[in-house]
């Protein structure tokens, strides 16, 4: 069990650093709102890609099959989305969300937000798959329950891990950016989530035109 668990902990890491339109929104979150936004973000995609783990190792051919044959739909879906959320960023005045991140709602806001752009990335399943190779993690839905919790507790934690130190880390130098910045970063990350979004979205149209005419 603790191999299992060392190596889910090295998929939920692994699957978490590429500093994909996520990476972005958590780097964002934590300058304009603070430390737990940040960590509320990450929290909705540690969660997300733990389902992932659990459905690659409770039904692995099933969620492959899924993933490919859905695989346009979902980029074009999650493309919207991310775009939608990049959008709102780069509307959002941080000043204004410095002063309103008093209280749970918006950190729901921001968790749900992560759920959303994670769950709508076909990119994560597979690099999850990739990581269970890489690991030599074993185990599908034969292997004992103490064995499957100790894999996907590894994989939260190890998610969860990466964007606490994210957090953190960003957060101990968002002092010293001036609320001037912060809009400037806003802005920023906005255009660079939306951009993200597009390619995503027009890979899926490609797609489709590709095979309309093959």
């Amino acid at each position: 069990m603790v191999e299992s668990f060392f190596k889910g902990f090295i998929v939920g890491m692994g699957a978490s650093i590429p500093l994909g339109p996520l990476g972005v929104m958590c780097v964002q979150k934590t300058l304009s709102k603070g430390r737990l936004s940040g960590i509320a973000t990450g929290l909705g995609a540690s969660l997300t890609d733990t389902f992932f783990a659990a459905f690659a190792i409770l039904s692995l051919a099933l969620i492959q099959d899924f993933v490919k044959s859905n695989e346009t739909a979902v980029l074009l879906a999650g493309g919207l989305a991310v775009m939608a959320i990049g959008l709102k960023i780069f509307l959002t005045n941080p000043v204004r969300q410095i002063r309103q991140n008093k209280g749970g709602k918006r950190l729901l806001e921001d968790f749900f937000a992560s759920m959303i752009m994670t769950i709508t990335n076909p990119g994560a399943v597979f690099l999850i798959l990739g990581l269970f190779a890489f690991t030599g993690l074993e185990v599908d839905g034969s292997s004992s329950g103490p064995v499957i919790t100790a894999a996907l507790s590894g994989v939260f934690v190890g998610a969860i891990s990466w964007w606490i130190i994210l957090s953190t880390t960003i957060n101990i130098f968002r002092n010293k950016f001036r609320l001037r910045q912060l809009l400037l970063i806003n802005r920023i990350a906005g255009v660079v989530i939306m951009a993200l979004g597009l390619i995503s979205f027009l890979e899926s149209v490609w797609s489709m035109i590709a095979s309309y005419f093959n």
